[in-house]
């Protein structure tokens, strides 16, 4: 009978004012860092050989973060940065040669870069990230399509959410011209991390 007379007594615009509150307090947003001490984090790479079968691989040594605003997805920002010596395909003289001067040239430029202008949000889960990416010393606009898979508690007291993002580069923008045949002049990144809120 309480509870009814309460209720009875709350208008409409309190009743909406609550609800919005408790929306809020429900919202991810914050700072989160990658979790580097983790293994849930990955920057690959997917590349065509010859045009006859993929080639896999992945930069094993990254660091980031993001900062949500819940209210305003635009106003969310992403930087990371990758370094290159890291690049890892299953076969060492293959690295070896990516980290040389026809590729990466990880002694010259031992970092690449992004960090986002802005944020586009295209659904609920969904965004396009643009942002500034440099790579092998040439900065370009790169726009990242990504996704939310999740956020939540932790078993360990934190809160995490995780980011799926892919691109496509043309390694000649990046000022990487060697031939390796009109299949492979392009490459696809995968990100995929988890980050931890701050």
């Amino acid at each position: 009978m309480l509870m009814l007379t309460l209720l009875k007594k709350i208008t409409l615009p309190t009743l909406a004012l609550l609800l919005s509150s408790m929306a809020f307090a429900e919202q991810p947003g914050g700072t989160y860092k990658f979790d580097t001490k983790g293994t849930h984090q990955f920057v690959m790479f997917k590349i065509s050989h010859l045009g006859y079968s993929w080639l896999y691989g992945q930069f094993n040594d990254f660091t980031g973060e993001f900062t949500v605003d819940a209210d305003n997805p635009e106003n969310s920002q992403v930087t990371a940065i990758i370094q290159t010596a890291s690049v890892d395909s299953n076969h060492a003289e293959r690295d070896k040669h990516l980290r040389g001067d026809d590729f990466l040239d990880v002694k010259k430029f031992p970092t690449a870069t992004f960090k986002s202008t802005s944020v586009e949000k295209t659904g609920e889960q969904t965004a396009k990230i643009t942002g500034d990416f440099t790579l092998h010393g040439v900065t370009k606009p790169v726009t990242l399509d990504a996704k939310l898979i999740g956020h939540g508690d932790d078993p360990w007291g934190g809160y995490r959410m995780g980011l799926e993002a892919s691109t496509t580069l043309t390694l000649a923008d990046f000022g990487i011209t060697k031939n390796l045949g009109p299949a492979s002049e392009t490459v696809e990144i995968i990100i995929s991390v988890e980050g931890i809120k701050q």
